[in-house]
């Protein structure tokens, strides 16, 4: 007799740790302090507790509880778990059963190899590994590290249900290796066996239920149709459901709805199928939930996720209710909308946050707790859990009519500038005027931040626990911006930066420093590998009542006679890296922020800082999934970056740079940033970006990263000299400019040194061996 699917569950959980447990494991590996045998424990009891806390929270039925874990990623260890691996790595495989160090390889690289290509998850902020198929991969079903999570799991008393990314999503999101001929969704049929291999594997080992992930057919993806990759999930699943032996299927379709993918896969034979109904997706798409229920039969049980899973805001329980009662079912579980991934642990861990604005929120472990009080009250009633409804029904009268939430000055502003459409003068104009600046060709520099050392970390600690002074804490700063200027003077970068060793996180200084947002002491979520952040929450109206950089930049630019950047964070970077309000639409959040920023500019300009960079990596980040809706978020988005230099003068050089997004998506929408100088990551991607550049005819200035600094590797010159070669090819030198991909905060000094050192090299070596002319 097959096990009956849990009536409340979660898809996913996070797994840094709640105090990070993973992230410093991992870091003390790679660093040598401890060895595989300390690390394989060190995550084993991370995992189990996991298990056990889950299991307290209320999530106590069988297969209630994904095996979501990741050393990594999960993309690349399904990619692993199926034998999609690169080339160069001689067929290893680098699941749990081989080495940690060739996982490790493929994710971060090592002196010998680069590490495979990184970029956003959807709409998210997490990252992925992107796959790369060669035409001489040989599909092979591997599922040693799923048996050794479930066996792990049954030892410690918990049934787990073991979760990979779905066949569809892995070939869509999968890039063909260097040389293939071969588009990678056109071998699925071929996947899709030794995806019925896995489950065999699975089903031998006593697994009843197994989750597919397939976020793919909720979007659109660039080189195929929704409806291609519905008939390609409709065909996948029918085979997979067609195998005599294997565990019962739970697919699920996370952040969106399904639009052809859901008759697809309601007559694919799958046994339950799990949808985002969060209060978000049933906004942006009113029609959802009947449609669910007009199209799905009896025979697929149908798991609700009406608790959003990306989002901080304690849920409306009594309208959830009132969805999932609608859809007439009695086949029906509760659950996330998406993984809790992307949220914090605990709000319980929190001690700082404004008491109001606490009440009001919910990260993973509350959201658990939600979803059993759903799935309760699916069954019972809402009587038979009183005390949430009746918390849920005071956080949203208690949030609609609080002062702390509405500015009136602020809205009178946002209010009369909503015409400004932010163009400053046109190109030529400003190219002109900033002949004075005294830029040479192929000019260096780097995208803001230096690395953040153990004693810059710990002058933040002490000044913030009130260990030190505000006069002590600045000289520890100066002391930080006058060994970054020294250095950059020393290899020779033409425009300089402060280091940032003041701001803690790109986002969280701006949101500590601006009202309307706050911010949490453990509110960590996981970006990529080791890579966490804790996102601000933006709970109402912004304004800067303060200037926030104008002091570090000024003495910088006072430390030397080259040009200094000011360094700031774009509106909508803001906007993406912070849990945001859900009371307003986003378009307002993104002008209040422009605004007061547009606030700093005006400071810095008249600090007398000439070179001022507004970062927007996210752009293409909040980019809707569905193409329909992208050029309405485009237009406002843009607007909102150029709210930011509306007003400054023509000699002032604007910069903003973005990193990790498909360019060629959105490249009208950079050029419409206007801003004089872009630079963007490339360097993982050997420069494909300036295909898109090219393309369009990007006219002014551009800087492709040549310095991957997401890995530890230290490019050589020989690297970084073809890299700019390739650039060259596309730029001419007096537009091309010569910098790594992103900021240099996670990465050592040794490293950063030896790297910009090559850099600064290959650029001379390139003035050397060419006549450069403006």
């Amino acid at each position: 007799m097959t096990t009956p699917f849990p009536t409340a569950t979660v898809t996913g959980y996070p797994r840094i740790g709640a105090r990070r447990e993973q992230k410093r494991a991992l870091e003390a590996y790679w660093a040598g302090r401890i060895d595989a045998d300390d690390f394989t424990r060190s995550v084993h009891t991370l995992r189990v507790e996991t298990y056990h806390r889950l299991a307290e929270l209320g999530l106590r039925e069988d297969y209630a509880i994904p095996a979501s874990y990741s050393h990594y990623d999960h993309v690349l260890d399904t990619a692993l778990t199926v034998g999609l691996i690169p080339t160069d790595t001689g067929g290893t495989n680098t699941g749990a059963a081989a080495g940690l160090d060739a996982y490790f390889a493929l994710a971060r690289g090592t002196s010998q190899r680069s590490p495979l290509e990184m970029t956003k998850w959807f709409d998210t902020n997490y990252h992925y590994l992107v796959p790369e198929l060669a035409d001489s991969t040989v599909f092979t079903a591997r599922p040693h590290h799923l048996l050794s999570l479930v066996a792990e799991a049954r030892a410690a008393g918990h049934l787990v249900r073991p979760v990979l990314v779905g066949p569809v999503t892995l070939l869509a999101l999968a890039k063909p290796a260097p040389g293939a001929t071969t588009l990678p969704l056109d071998r699925l049929d071929e996947l899709t066996l030794v995806y019925r291999d896995i489950l065999t594997g699975l089903s031998d080992a006593g697994v009843d239920w197994v989750q597919f992930d397939e976020p793919a057919l909720v979007a659109d993806i660039p080189g195929t149709t929704d409806a291609r990759l519905a008939e390609a999930a409709r065909r996948t699943y029918a085979t997979l459901s067609s195998a005599t032996v294997r565990p019962q299927l739970f697919v699920t379709a996370p952040y969106g709805s399904l639009e052809n993918g859901l008759p697809a896969l309601a007559e694919s034979g799958i046994d339950a199928l799990g949808v985002d109904l969060s209060a978000a997706t049933r906004g942006a798409d009113p029609d959802y939930a009947p449609r669910l229920a007009a199209t799905l039969p009896p025979s697929v049980h149908l798991v609700a996720g009406a608790i959003d899973g990306r989002n901080v805001w304690a849920d409306d329980l009594a309208a959830s209710l009132d969805v999932l009662t609608g859809l007439g079912r009695e086949s029906l579980s509760v659950s996330t909308s998406t993984s809790l991934l992307h949220v914090p642990y605990t709000v319980s861990q929190e001690t700082t946050l404004p008491v109001d604005v606490a009440f009001w929120l919910s990260f993973a472990e509350e959201k658990v707790t939600e979803v059993e009080a759903l799935a309760t009250a699916l069954a019972e009633g809402a009587e038979a859990r009183p005390e949430a409804f009746n918390r849920a029904e005071r956080v949203r009268r208690t949030r609609a009519s609080s002062t702390r939430v509405h500015n009136a000055e602020v809205a009178a502003r946002t209010a009369a500038e909503a015409t400004n459409d932010g163009f400053r003068a046109d190109a030529a104009t400003r190219i002109a005027a900033q002949e004075s600046l005294g830029i040479p060709d192929l000019p260096t520099t780097t995208i803001g931040s230096f690395p953040q050392t153990a004693e810059v970390r710990r002058a933040r600690a002490d000044h913030r626990a009130g260990r030190v002074d505000d006069a002590a804490y600045e000289q520890a700063m100066r002391a930080e911006i006058d060994r970054v200027i020294d250095l950059q003077e020393e290899l020779g970068l033409d425009i300089l930066v402060h280091g940032e060793p003041e701001r803690n996180d790109m986002v969280q200084y701006f949101a500590e420093h601006l009202d309307g947002f706050t911010t949490t002491e453990h509110g960590w979520v996981q970006s990529y590998g080791s890579r966490c952040t804790r996102p601000p929450i933006l709970f109402g109206d912004v304004s800067r009542p303060d200037p926030i950089t104008v002091g570090w930049t000024r003495y910088a630019a006072s430390r030397t006679p080259h040009p200094v950047k000011g360094m700031l964070t774009g509106p909508v970077t803001i906007l993406a890296w912070s849990f945001v309000r859900d009371d307003v639409d986003l378009r307002v959040s993104a002008d209040q922020i422009g605004l007061a920023l547009a606030d700093e500019v005006a400071d810095l300009e008249a600090a007398g800082i000439g070179i001022i960079q507004v970062d927007e990596p996210a752009l293409r980040e909040l980019l809707p999934l569905r193409s329909r809706a992208r050029a309405e978020y485009l237009d406002w988005s843009v607007r909102a970056f150029r709210l930011v230099s509306a007003h400054v003068s023509p000699q002032t050089q604007i910069h903003t740079h973005l990193c990790y997004s498909e360019f060629g998506e959105i490249i009208e929408a950079i050029d419409a940033l206007d801003a004089d100088v872009t630079s963007i990551e490339a360097a993982r991607s050997r420069m494909e970006v300036l295909d898109d550049i090219a393309g369009f005819g990007f006219g002014r200035g551009i800087g492709p990263g040549i310095y991957d600094i997401h890995s530890p590797r230290v490019p050589t010159v020989e690297e970084l000299r073809e890299l700019i070669e390739a650039a060259l090819k596309h730029v001419p030198a007096h537009r091309l400019w010569i910098n790594p991909d992103c900021g240099l905060k996670t990465r050592d000094y040794p490293e950063v040194r030896a790297s910009l050192a090559n850099l600064v090299a290959a650029r001379q070596a390139m003035l050397d061996s060419v006549q450069v002319t403006v």
